[in-house]
């Protein structure tokens, strides 16, 4: 049996390898689209910041402007830098259509930013609103981010609305937002990893709120954005390399197709929420943060051959604790022989890309490595963080790092 150890990116592999019957290395689709929530602020929009901003691994800059000049500039500048820009100013609330008619045609829009976090009794003018820029814009969308399944119901839905028996708020508020505001995707934010008195967890109903999301994704065929947090406040901490890569690659397991970070550049506050150590602070330097999410970004984009254009099959969970919310784990597909869980949690979602399947796992634990075994059939092979497949053999043992994920392919 192959033993296969994921700690940090080092791989180490001692096996007698049936002959390879895949791809050498699944073929990357091009940059998977990563955000920055609060990217580069208007005054400070160069060249040179969009560049180390790109540098990191993001590809999307979001910020707001204060009049259609300065998006103009940023837009301009964004595209010498290889960057794409996701903007509001004022001019997109008070004159959509003539704002959508003067950008739609620069190569670094990526799109329209309208509002942050709605209740629902916003979501009939919210869509007046995406229907008159759509009026003049159909190629670029309208970007409108949802709130999290900690909000309240009075949050999610205003005070005067009325569940029927039994139906769950959150599921409720996306479901009525799908049908009265015509996106071309879903974001939401979700932020999970807590910490009191020095010790760190996640949120309970995160993964119940991935569930709701990706179900309503695949409903109604439109695909998802996910956050990670990238800035510390209170109750939040400073963010490790596996705190960033369980966020993201949960979110990937589900089926994500867009990623983003909360936030890059420091918002400014530094008394309501105690916002400190951003990618970029406050004073423009880098903090550690910032080489943290670059070294995620380009794991991420060296797998953008799997994620990039994927479908959710199926998700589970297993190990020490099922999340509520969640199934555990089903049946898998005949090509898994057996998978067993030696210690820790994890999450295993089963993803479909045009003739390949993916098994993705990941370990759902914040502080510790975890193990696992599997056994396979000789179609299929293991996806290093460079892309590279391997045959996995009679079988594999398997060790991952906090946050950090496993991926198996075989052809359909």
């Amino acid at each position: 049996m192959k033993k296969i150890v994921f700690l940090f990116l080092a791989a180490v592999l001692f096996c007698n390898c049936t002959p390879d019957k895949t791809d050498k290395r699944i073929e990357s689709d091009g940059e998977f689209p990563i955000m920055a929530w609060i990217g580069v602020p208007e005054a400070e929009t160069s060249v040179e910041r969009f560049k180390e901003l790109k540098e990191s691994g993001i590809n999307i800059n979001f910020s707001v402007y204060s009049s259609v000049e300065a998006v103009q500039k940023a837009l301009d500048v964004a595209h010498e830098a290889g960057v794409k820009l996701m903007f509001s100013c004022p001019e997109l609330t008070s004159e959509p259509e003539k704002t959508a008619e003067r950008f739609m045609a620069h190569p670094a829009l990526q799109g329209y930013h309208l509002v942050d976090e709605p209740c629902a009794t916003a979501f009939p003018s919210l869509g007046e609103w995406v229907r008159r820029i759509q009026s003049v814009d159909k190629e670029h969308g309208c970007y409108i981010n949802l709130l999290p399944t900690y909000a309240s119901a009075e949050q999610l839905l205003g005070k005067d609305f009325v569940l029927e028996e039994g139906e769950d708020p959150y599921a409720k508020y996306v479901e009525l937002f799908l049908q009265e505001v015509p996106v071309p995707f879903i974001s939401f934010d979700h932020y999970p990893v807590l910490e009191e008195n020095g010790t760190r967890t996640l949120r309970q109903d995160w993964y119940k709120n991935l569930e709701i999301i990706a179900a309503a994704s695949k409903e109604s065929g439109l695909p998802f954005w996910a956050f990670s947090l990238a800035i510390a406040h209170k109750p939040y901490p400073i963010p490790t390399v596996g705190e960033i890569r369980l966020q993201m690659y949960s979110n990937l397991a589900y089926g994500a197709q867009a990623l983003q970070y909360f936030t890059y550049w420091h918002p400014g506050d530094t008394t309501i929420w105690d916002f400190h150590d951003s990618p970029i602070n406050i004073d423009g330097t880098r903090s550690v943060v910032y080489d943290r999410i670059k070294l995620v970004n380009q794991e991420i984009h060296a797998l953008s051959g799997v994620f990039g254009g994927s479908k959710l099959v199926s998700v589970w969970h297993a190990g020490d604790q099922i999340p509520s919310g969640t199934n555990p784990l089903g049946e898998l597909p005949s090509q898994i022989k057996s998978l067993e869980i030696a210690d820790g949690s994890v999450l295993v979602s089963l993803l479909t890309k045009n003739e390949r399947c993916f098994l993705v796992i990941v370990n759902r634990d914040l502080m510790e490595p975890m193990s696992f075994s599997i056994e396979t059939d000789d179609t299929v092979g293991i996806v290093s963080k460079d892309a590279t497949v391997t045959p996995v053999g009679n079988g594999a043992e398997v060790g991952l790092a906090p946050g950090d994920i496993a991926i198996f392919t075989w052809r359909q």
